[in-house]
């Protein structure tokens, strides 16, 4: 492996844990003002990107991986927004491709396009990668996304995501949406939650699947180096249970996106006190909200 990533058997090389030195874009007090690019990209390393949208094109302002491996890259998201003018997801990631490419000449690579779930704010940009060549673009609609990774068959799986030398392990944890996949990369040691866990209103649509997912994703965690628990959004604020407005294009005050698997007991914990009531209840960093 000449770039750099671990082996699906290098247990022993993972990098140490270290903070997302960033301060994400967050909108604008004026829209026509903004001057913030249409689409942040933070390097985390060589081989790992993270992306957010722009709050002045959808205020969903959702946040997209690209993971780089030996044989592919996979793309997990595509964002809010359809229109390549207003969003030009696809534009970026082929020049960040053809910039890993160039430190790294392949002859041939593919990118695959994966999701955490199917709400629109996660898949709006897939048609802008229909016709890119050496490309796979899997539906996260539950039929497609589940089939996929085998989970139609045995849903309790942990399916394997090969890049070439960087094998993400991924698991079905539905509750916020039925087809619902977290992603775990040992390579940065990220676990990817979706719209399951992250600093926000954490919309539940099947109370009992939901804490069954927090459940194994705390096991799961137990078992493996996590630095970090990403998910998709922020939408709390710094004070402590406060969230912003549904539909905010401006969010000055904003919580690292970063969370721990300490969050995850935390979640655990607020879903016992609640109680087979379903309710929303505001916490620290995070607010559970019955509903889609």
């Amino acid at each position: 492996m000449d770039v750099g990533t671990p082996s699906a058997d290098s247990a022993g090389s993972f990098p140490s844990p270290r903070e997302l030195d960033v301060r994400w874009i967050h909108g604008s007090p004026s829209a026509k003002h903004n001057s913030d690019p249409d689409i942040q990209v933070y390097a985390f390393d060589e081989h790992t990107v993270i992306l957010r949208q722009n709050m002045a094109i959808n205020y969903e302002a959702p946040f997209l991986f690209l993971l780089f491996g030996d044989a592919q890259a996979v793309l997990i998201d595509t964002g809010a927004t359809a229109s390549a003018q207003f969003f030009p997801l696809r534009r970026l990631v082929d020049e960040l491709v053809e910039d890993w490419l160039a430190r790294h000449p392949r002859h041939r690579y593919h990118l695959l396009v994966l999701h955490t779930h199917p709400h629109g704010d996660h898949i709006a940009g897939d048609g802008q990668f229909a016709d890119r060549p050496d490309t796979t673009v899997v539906g996260a609609e539950l039929a497609t996304a589940w089939k996929y990774f085998g989970f139609d068959e045995d849903p309790t799986a942990v399916a394997q995501v090969d890049l070439g030398d960087r094998v993400l392990e991924c698991l079905a944890t539905p509750g916020h949406h039925q087809a619902a996949v977290t992603f775990y990369d040992p390579w940065s040691g990220f676990l990817l939650t979706g719209d399951t866990v992250y600093p926000g209103r954490l919309y539940i649509q099947d109370w009992p699947a939901f804490a069954r997912t927090i459940d194994r994703l705390i096991e799961f965690s137990e078992r493996r180096p996590v630095t970090h628990v990403l998910g998709c959004h922020i939408e709390m604020t710094t004070d402590p249970g406060v969230d912003y407005p549904i539909r905010t294009t401006y969010q000055p005050d904003e919580p690292p996106l970063q969370m721990t698997t300490g969050h995850l007991h935390e979640i655990r914990a607020a879903l016992n006190e609640i109680g087979d009531r379903p309710r929303r209840r505001a916490f620290p960093l995070f607010v559970l909200c019955p509903g889609d």
